[in-house]
């Protein structure tokens, strides 16, 4: 998802692939063509300005006049009869580029010319593993693809089904008609799941196998919780001053469909279940009081209703409500459906890696027993404190290694969410998985992994 950050990877590994090309004397691997798909946040999106002559500008992710050219094109509406999340300004229409066989838009998500000379690796999302990729002889177009699409959306939303869909269809055919290896990260996997749950003989036609990084099969209950109370900050430290804002981030969060799909999932068997907690302050025939309240995830939902009431932005001159959508809430149950029901179809490999260690967001509190909240609507302006479960730094390891699959194998690696991009123990067990080098597993006895092959 969402959130965590940081760099991941160990040192003294070596990568016998990493950094290196092909020798033009040697013949040209044999290799499966493999799809990158990214989750949350994971695409460059462009605004086009219909009002301008199509002009196009890169809203996500950019370092300079983020906040501003944020909110001028990304801030949008849930309309309930599509199920799609549509800008405020009608003028605008947000894509995401293709270009470079789909690798562009998920490579580097700020790829001005500044930031790659300053080597701004915050922005750094599939860099690494594309580098290393192509380093073992993948070549884009032939043999690596990348999907970013409109994270906003629902993950079962119409384009983003028929755009994996074209995307499979196409790394198929460039390879000869060969099945497709597919790498997801974070919420990429929910996407996946989607798909194989609604398409799943297309899913068997076309893929081989599937390698899921940190995503939140049960949800990310502690992260998006607070998503959707106060929003996201993407960048922390002195860096958050020329980013996208922690509010600007939450008008656009809570009319995403893609984050109410990641709330905890209540049919889930939590070790225990998420909570909000809030200092409540309260007066009772002249008498108050101060009292700890905690919510679980079905009360959570009046909770945010209250909390939300009031919530709304003006954009040009208008005001615009932003309550919490029970709409998208609907739908979002729906799609929790959706991908309980998914099922890997015989034939398919399935490996998932999951991101331990570090502390991680799960009970979320307002407030405290001194400056204890007096109206729920306060919440949405006071900052979280958190009880940490093992994890990521952004889903719990409990949620990311519950995909309800038969795994061929499940492997815990020390890093952060993003940082498992990076990391060169996951960089390793990719190269192990697509057959690329089998020699690499000897390297794995003194990586950072745990519950190697855990069923």
């Amino acid at each position: 998802m969402v959130g965590g950050g940081g760099g991941g990877g160990g040192g003294g590994f070596f990568l016998p692939c990493f950094g290196s090309r092909m020798p033009e004397s040697e013949p040209e691997p044999d290799r499966d063509p493999v799809l990158l798909v990214s989750g949350i946040g994971g695409s460059i999106i462009h605004a086009k300005n219909k009002k301008f002559f199509g002009l196009q500008t890169r809203v996500w992710v950019r370092i300079f006049l983020s906040d501003l050219v944020f909110r001028e094109n990304l801030i949008s509406i849930y309309n309930p009869d599509t199920g799609y999340t549509e800008c405020v300004d009608d003028n605008i229409e947000i894509l995401v580029p293709d270009d470079d066989d789909g690798l562009y838009a998920i490579d580097i998500l700020d790829p001005s010319a500044v930031v790659k000379c300053l080597h701004v690796d915050d922005v750094y999302h599939f860099h690494n593993i594309i580098d290393m990729l192509v380093g073992c002889g993948y070549k884009k177009g032939t043999t690596l693809f990348g999907f970013g699409y409109d994270f906003r959306q629902s993950n079962r939303i119409g384009k983003a089904m028929d755009g994996l869909k074209a995307k499979l269809e196409t790394a198929s055919k460039a390879s000869g008609g060969r099945k497709v290896n597919i790498i997801s990260h974070s919420m990429g996997g929910l996407l996946l799941s989607c798909f194989m749950s609604l398409h799943n003989d297309i899913f068997s036609k076309y893929v081989n196998k599937w390698i899921a990084i940190a995503c939140p099969f049960q949800g990310a209950p502690g992260c998006i919780n607070d998503c959707l109370l106060t929003g996201l900050q993407f960048i922390e430290g002195y860096e958050s001053q020329f980013f996208v804002s922690r509010w600007t981030f939450h008008q656009l969060l809570v009319e995403c469909p893609s984050i109410y799909e990641m709330l905890g999932n209540l049919g889930f068997n939590w070790h225990a279940q998420p909570q909000i907690q809030v200092w409540q302050k309260s007066s009772v025939d002249g008498k108050t009081s101060v009292e700890l309240k905690s919510y679980g995830p079905t009360d959570s939902i009046a909770l945010f209703e209250e909390a939300l009431r009031n919530n709304q932005i003006k954009f040009h001159g208008k005001t615009i409500p932003l309550p919490f959508n029970l709409d998208i809430l609907k739908w979002a149950n729906g799609t929790r459906q959706v991908i309980d029901n998914a099922r890997l179809p015989d034939g398919i490999s399935f490996y998932n890696i999951y991101g331990t260690s570090l502390d991680t967001p799960f009970d979320v509190c307002y407030g405290s027993e001194s400056l204890p909240i007096e109206d729920l609507s306060e919440i949405c302006k006071t900052l979280p404190q958190y009880s940490y479960v093992n994890g990521d730094g952004t889903v719990p390891s409990e949620s990311a290694k519950a995909d309800g699959f038969e795994a061929t194998e499940r492997v815990g690696v020390a890093a952060s969410h993003r940082g498992l991009l990076k990391d060169e123990t996951v960089l390793q067990l990719i190269q192990k998985w697509l057959g690329i080098d089998q020699k690499v597993s000897k390297h794995l006895t003194t990586s950072k992994v745990f519950d190697a092959a855990l069923k």
